[in-house]
């Protein structure tokens, strides 16, 4: 294993560094660092699944002011606008919601109301649950960018938007932007995709064959042994290790 640290330390130095996201390599976070917002963050994260170039492309078509529209002015500003699997009214309701979040003390606000109680998870669902009592509007593709409200570990997705979001916020760094404080940058879970799963399990960093929340819990206890009071500084190395399909 010492081979193995060695041989991710020397990813993160390399590319813990402003050129790392750009237009060649693009990232959600590239287009999250232009406002260093909290709630524009929420959204490039939140929307951040497909093509690393499509979420860039879509991401870079919304302004982070538009959250401070009423609903008339924000149907204009979207018009016509999609992603994915959401409809042009899932994202305008979308923004509505981050304006009622926005108006109710934050995201960080309400995640600390749980993060208090409970860790990480309960921050976590505190502000999912938040969010859909913020705005009555469903459908699939709204339910589908927000997420469920984490009930069981054995039962969840490794919910790696939202894991995401939050190294985002806590950590700090040439990448991660750390708008938040208070929470313990040791206490957050792995935001595990396709391209970590594969590469942490080719490391022999994972043993679980299913992609899910308790994969997430074990690549993160293992990234522990390296660093136990950071274990997610190894998440963008080991991203960009599967997404570039660079063979150990």
């Amino acid at each position: 294993m010492k081979e193995i640290e060695a041989y991710l330390n020397a990813h993160i130095k390399m590319r813990n560094c402003a050129d790392e996201l750009c237009e060649e390599r693009p990232d959600p976070l590239m287009v999250a660092r232009s406002t260093m917002d909290q709630h524009h963050a929420l959204t490039c994260a939140l929307f951040a699944y497909g093509s690393a170039k499509a979420i860039v492309a879509f991401l870079s078509s919304l302004d982070s002011k538009w959250i401070e529209k009423d609903e008339e002015e924000l149907r204009d500003a979207l018009d016509g606008k999609y992603y994915r699997f959401q409809t042009n009214e899932d994202i305008v309701q979308w923004f509505r919601t981050l304006k009622a979040l926005n108006d109710a003390g934050g995201a960080e606000k309400h995640f600390m109301c749980g993060y208090r109680q409970g860790g990480v998870l309960e921050g976590l669902s505190h502000l999912i649950r938040l969010l859909y009592d913020l705005n009555p509007y469903r459908s699939s593709g709204y339910e589908f960018l927000i997420g469920k409200p984490i009930e069981s570990v054995s039962k969840a997705s490794a919910m790696k938007r939202w894991m995401m979001y939050l190294r985002w916020m806590v950590r700090r760094d040439e990448l991660d932007m750390g708008l938040w404080c208070g929470v313990d940058k040791g206490e957050l879970i792995m935001p595990l995709d396709t391209h970590t799963f594969n590469v942490s399990r080719r490391l022999g960093l994972l043993q679980r064959k299913q992609c899910d929340m308790r994969a997430a819990f074990e690549l993160t206890e293992a990234l522990k042994k390296f660093d136990f009071n950071d274990p997610l500084k190894y998440d963008f190395a080991l991203y960009r290790i599967g997404q570039e399909k660079i063979l150990f």
